[in-house]
Order: C-alpha cells, then structure tokens, then sequence
C-alpha cells in the first residue's frame, strides 16, 4: 500500500461544507493499494475472505486484491469483460457481463448460472452496474450501450433495447423494465432503508444526473425527481450510499476542452439532500466505489489505472 500523501490531513481529502468534517478522518490518507489495470470498474467487498474483485474490462479479466497480503491476482480470465458486481445475501457474486450481454451469478462450486440476458425477446444491451434489494432479493441493473460501440469493452452490435434500468424479481426471476427515459443509465444505489432508489444519467446533456425514484414494497418505482446536477465538465459514473444516506460517486473529467482533470479527478461527495459536501482527490478519473474492510469503513475506489483506498468515519449502507 502506498499513500499518496505524507501529511494529516491529507489535503486530497477536501472538505466542501462541514457536514463532510464528520465523515473525514483526520490521519487517514488515500492508498494507492494496486495499478496496471487498463480501465478499473466494479469493485466489490468479500468480507468473508478478506478480498476485493475488481474489474480490468479491456483485459476482460476479474482481479482479487488480498487485504492479508496485499497481493493482487487473476480471479477471472476471460471475464466476459465483465464490469459492475454486487453480492447477494447468499454470498454468491453477481455480475454484468458485456461481451455476452448478461447478468449471471457465480454460485459456490463455481458453476455460472444466467439470471437475465433478454427482454421481451431482444437482447440485453450491456449490462453495466448493479445493486441488490436486501428486503427482497431483487436485483437491479442499468443496461447502457456502452459494451457494444467498439471491441474495447466488449464487441460491436446493433443496439435490440432501449437504454433502460431492469429488475429482476428474485422468486420468480422475471425480468422488468421499470426506467427507461434515461441517456446512459449508469450507477445506482438505495438509499439506507431502500425506499429510494438512486440512479445515475451518465448521458444527460448539458449535465450529469443523478435522479431519485421513491421504490416500493412491491419493487414498484414512482415520484422521479432530480436529486443531484453535477453542472460542469466533470462526470458521474458508479457510486455507494453510507449508513447516513450520502453518495460517494466516482467522477472525474469528461475531456470537455478547457477542463482540470487535477480539480475533478475522484470521488464526490453529496449528503442526503443532494448538496456537494467533499471531493476526494485522485491522480486518476474514478469510474466506480464500494465500501468494505473488517468494519465496512474503507472506501475503495477503481480508478482508471489503479485501485485506491480511504478509510472514513462512516460505514456502507450494505454490508
């Protein structure tokens, strides 16, 4: 592991309004825990073993960083260029693939079962992240078409759907398409007690969105609602929701001429009524975060090249 920093506090940790003063810790700096990835998504907490995956999709491979060794090693290879992964509450890993155009789980002797790849007879489109309903079971996916536009994540194709946003029903295995009307639907997350459902517009133009949807017992969705505008050159991508209700999005810089990638680059920071309250920092354009570690307070953050870490004073909302 190895700080990008030296000094307490770290000064990549910047605080926007005070309410990020609670969730910073004053002597923890940002980790650059692995590199040598050519585009890191997904990463996802093993607290069983101690392991994070995390996603190289151009080098369509799954990586596991060992938090006893602090080794980094192959999972997965070919990964279907997977990209977002979640954990169910059986332990089994979920993943988006988007060169086969699926969501599938691996169960516990490894064998790969296919939980979605069509709707209504049309192919998927490519799987990008996802999130899970712990109150029950459904799991929930975006589906840009991000994966099927060249051979670099994935291999080109007619797009058959819609950009949408499925869930899929976890006793039935139904699939449905409850959001639509979004450009780029990309991460998403619940907010603590899952009566919100958060998701990302990496495609809105002039600015990036993030819109909140009022979930349901029943998995239903209503009330859509603007909750955050990241106006400016910069891009939301993946995020994690806390304990407390706040977004910790990965962002960085969408290339927009006369943009910093120095003063974009990271991780922000919204609490729960959408205002922008921290920036973490990095060398490097965040693609996507999870929390994890022995007390779920580590934040860790898959970031172009490499794979970075940052203790905080909260905890994930899942754990």
């Amino acid at each position: 592991m190895e700080p990008l920093s030296l000094r307490y506090p770290d000064p990549a940790v910047e605080v926007l309004h005070p309410d990020f003063l609670k969730l910073r810790l004053f002597n923890a700096s940002v980790e650059r825990l692995a590199t040598g990835l050519r585009w890191a998504e997904g990463p996802v907490w093993f607290g069983d073993g101690r392991y994070l995956l995390v996603s190289d999709i151009p080098n369509d491979r799954i990586l596991r960083w060992d938090d006893c060794s602090g080794q980094m090693s192959v999972f997965r290879q070919p990964s279907n260029n997977a990209n977002g992964h979640a954990r169910d509450a059986q332990g089994r890993l979920v993943s988006c693939e988007h060169l086969t155009r699926r969501v599938t789980r691996t169960e516990h002797d490894g064998r790969v079962t296919v939980l979605a790849d069509r709707f209504e007879g049309a192919r998927l489109n490519s799987p990008n992240d996802i999130t899970l309903c712990r109150r029950d079971g459904a799991v929930w996916f975006t589906d840009p078409s991000f994966g099927i536009g060249g051979h670099w994540e994935g291999e080109p194709a007619e797009q058959e759907c819609p950009h949408g946003v499925y869930r899929i029903d976890a006793l039935t295995g139904g699939l449905t398409c409850p959001i639509d009307d979004l450009d780029g639907p990309n991460g998403l997350a619940f907010s603590p007690d899952e009566s919100v459902l958060y998701v990302i517009e990496s495609r809105a133009t002039p600015h990036r969105l993030i819109w909140a949807y009022d979930h349901a017992a029943d998995g239903t969705l209503s009330n859509k609602r603007l909750h955050v505008d990241a106006d400016g050159p910069g891009a939301l991508d993946g995020m994690a929701c806390d304990v407390a209700g706040n977004l910790w999005c990965g962002f960085g810089s969408n290339g927009a001429p006369g943009a910093d990638p120095a003063a974009l680059d990271g991780v922000r920071v919204y609490n729960p009524s959408g205002q922008l309250i921290g920036h973490i920092h990095l060398p490097e354009r965040c693609a996507n975060v999870c929390f994890g570690g022995a007390k779920g307070n580590r934040l860790f953050m898959a970031a172009s090249h490499s794979v970075y870490a940052l203790y905080v004073n909260t905890t994930g909302a899942v754990r």
